[in-house]
């Protein structure tokens, strides 16, 4: 969380004094409120507001169509979230290298599409954009579903089109750790209306029919599905925030910027996909061994972190995943589903030296939005001295 203070805390009063706090009502309607701004900001048709990113991800699947039988492709970097919200819905989870930028590898996409392949989950992990363009591409070659997982890239952009824009549909998330933030929440983001309706009734099967007239023009039929459903206060806060959104983008690329342009010569970067899009949260120097990473990202002052020791993020941390342990109840989870006996994954620990190798490699430094020009030449200094 960057920034937050008395306008969210005005308008969440505005909210209990209303007394409406269930999402839909005749009074301030919060939640439209972000969905409308969501849909304005990413220029796009349709927006949901809901719990979080992995239901986000989860709705989107399930509007595509997605489950036992399938194969959805992710990068071995990512929270587990991506990978589970594929397990949700009955379909198994292919696991593939990341490249030098951190993100997914279209060749390491290319190489494991099967006949079985549904979808690709490209992820803009740190708010790094993902290769859209090569991506997008083998989409359209194999006639595949492209959903972007934006969660850690609220905001950012491709050449222009914001991340989570691009695909058939795109999830952000809104939780504390975010660039912006309700605390928890999440939204999904798509121009197909078919998509957008199957994920409208699962994200909310228990009232979508019965509250309003969410369903107004809908050709779906109501199924069972989850609920997933946020309030009125998260949305509160999310509103402000989102009105915060453009200045925290500009001042993180801004002091992003400064940083790498003050560096640059004495460190090596990791190379991106389009440096103006990304969202600036993170500056990430590559070494070319794991002894040095780790003598730097300790050096006093320094604060850095290997992206190998983000746990769950990192493909070999995800215990249900990479031991088929996908539901409690044996009959329901998909690693033992009939549908999936022939195309359930041979997961192992080492299965992507590639991206371990990478992931050891790079030393984050976390950029502040509201370090001053005296803090940044600080800690720019602490960096070269580190770095002798």
């Amino acid at each position: 969380m960057y920034r937050i203070g008395q306008e969210e805390i005005n308008e969440i009063s505005k909210v209990i004094t209303s007394r409406d706090l269930f999402k839909i009502n005749d009074g301030l309607c919060e939640s439209c409120q972000v969905e409308e701004k969501l849909k304005k900001i990413f220029n796009l048709n349709h927006a949901i507001f809901l719990t979080s990113g992995h239901a986000a991800l989860t709705s989107a699947l399930v509007g595509m169509g997605v489950g036992p039988g399938d194969e959805v492709i992710v990068p071995a970097y990512t929270y587990i979230a991506t990978a589970m919200a594929v397990v949700a819905t009955g379909a198994m989870p292919v696991i593939v290298d990341v490249d030098d930028t951190l993100t997914i590898s279209p060749e390491a996409i290319e190489k494991n599409i099967t006949k079985h392949t549904k979808a690709i989950i490209p992820v803009h992990i740190q708010g790094f954009p993902c290769n859209m363009d090569a991506i997008m591409n083998i989409a359209k070659k194999h006639n595949l579903f492209v959903l972007e997982d934006a969660c850690q890239a609220d905001g950012g952009s491709y050449h222009g089109t914001r991340l989570g824009a691009i695909g058939d549909a795109g999830a952000l998330s809104f939780n504390y750790y975010k660039i912006v933030t309700c605390g928890e929440g999440g939204a999904l983001l798509s121009n197909n209306r078919e998509l957008f309706e199957r994920a409208v009734i699962y994200q909310d099967s228990s009232a979508i029919a019965f509250f309003g007239d969410q369903m107004n023009g809908f050709e779906t039929k109501v199924f069972c599905g989850e609920e997933f459903r946020s309030n009125e206060i998260c949305a509160a806060v999310l509103n402000v925030q989102l009105d915060r959104l453009e200045g925290l983008l500009a001042d993180l690329r801004k002091n992003k910027k400064y940083m790498m342009d003050n560096l640059n010569g004495v460190c090596q970067f990791i190379p991106s996909n389009d440096i103006e899009g990304d969202c600036g949260t993170t500056v990430a120097i590559q070494f070319d061994c794991e002894e040095k990473a780790r003598a730097f990202a300790t050096k006093e002052g320094i604060g850095g972190t290997l992206p190998i020791d983000t746990g769950k993020h990192v493909y070999k941390h995800w215990t249900p995943i990479i031991e088929k342990r996908g539901a409690f109840n044996p009959l329901m989870d998909p690693f033992k589903m009939e549908a999936n006996k022939d195309i359930v994954p041979d997961y192992s620990e080492d299965m992507c030296p590639a991206t371990l190798d990478r992931l050891s490699k790079v030393v984050y430094i976390s950029v502040n939005p509201d370090d001053t020009q005296c803090e940044l030449d600080k800690k720019i200094e602490l960096i070269k001295n580190a770095l002798k």
